[in-house]
């Protein structure tokens, strides 16, 4: 069975350019979906590839109707002919069920492989550059020496734990964290 996918970023855009291509290339069912390339949730596309079975083909006026990186795309295509499903894009004219169009996914896939593994290089570098600068990573912490200072004051006043944390903005736990109870009963009474 052909299967049809169209999609447009906004819902402003018009899909009547794409429902007649892929009426035009024998689509006997079509999905479509009114949401950025870029969005994960795309029910369309969900559902045009939950309906999908061994022997259909999926049709797209053009690739990226259904992602914007070749990653996701490489992606789709192999997880497509995992199940035995077809991917044809008519503008494109890329169609996997052909050798060319198989070889064509082969090498996008050979190029996503390669450009994560320089971007998993390029990461580590820095990261090793970072530590020897002194830098660390991660976010930043919420409790500053000054908070901790002021948290300590506040529970030795007698402020019960929960006030002391709304008091300089951060979450029980956090400053649970960063104090521990220690025995205290009043911290136990205040999460009673």
């Amino acid at each position: 069975m052909m299967l049809g996918y169209a999609r447009v970023s906004t819902s402003d855009q018009d899909l009547q350019l794409q429902l007649d291509a892929l009426n035009a290339a024998g689509c006997e069912k079509i999905f479509t979906d009114k949401a950025s390339g870029a969005s994960r949730e795309r029910p369309g596309l969900t559902e045009a590839l939950t309906f999908a079975r061994p022997g259909d083909c999926l049709v797209v006026w053009k690739l990226d109707r259904l992602g914007r990186s070749v990653k996701g795309l490489v992606d789709m295509a192999a997880d497509l002919e995992g199940r035995g499903v077809d991917l044809r894009s008519v503008t494109d004219g890329i169609d996997t069920k052909g050798a060319a169009g198989r070889f064509f996914f082969h090498i996008m896939a050979a190029l996503a492989e390669m450009e994560r593994e320089l971007i998993r290089e390029r990461t580590q570098a820095g990261l090793v550059a970072a530590k020897k600068a002194g830098r660390v990573g991660g976010r930043k912490l919420t409790m500053t020496p000054a908070k901790i200072d002021a948290a300590r004051l506040l529970l030795d006043s007698g402020m019960l734990p929960k006030d002391v944390a709304a008091n300089i903005g951060v979450s029980i736990p956090t400053l649970y964290r960063h104090i521990p109870a220690s025995g205290r009963d009043d911290i136990a009474e205040s999460n009673n």
